[in-house]
């Protein structure tokens, strides 16, 4: 069984930055997209952004561009999500997913394979 999961939550000051990390368990992941979502209490998940583990290209969605940066680390079959200036706002359960077509995409019926998913605690 594959599995994703995710590190690096925690509780954090207003201004703070974070790294994410979601790790997989099994190595065929490599050739696929990986997307970082978040989810706000009584509220959908809501994409972040997206890559592709080859070649690395990265997908944002409009209201995320700039705060967060995704990124990749072959070695360690572990894809990150750098978060900077954090606000309450931000607070959320945060899980990465993996797509298994080489497209991006910000649906979650897209995604094949879900963390459980770390949580951030932003204190102003």
């Amino acid at each position: 069984q594959v599995q994703l999961v995710e590190s690096g939550g925690g509780l954090v000051q207003a201004g703070d930055s974070l790294t994410l990390s979601c790790a997989a368990s099994e190595r065929t992941f490599t050739s696929y997209f990986w997307g970082w979502f978040r989810r706000f209490p009584g509220k959908e998940r809501e994409y972040i952004g997206s890559i592709m583990w080859s070649g690395g290209n990265t997908h944002y969605s409009d209201s995320m561009k700039g705060r967060f940066t995704i990124s990749k680390d072959n070695a360690r079959n572990t894809v990150y999500l750098q978060t900077s200036s954090l606000a309450p706002e931000d607070a959320a359960v945060y899980y990465c997913a993996a797509r298994l077509v080489i497209t991006p995409s910000r649906a979650l019926s897209d995604y094949n394979y879900w963390g459980l998913g770390t949580r951030v605690t932003v204190s102003s």
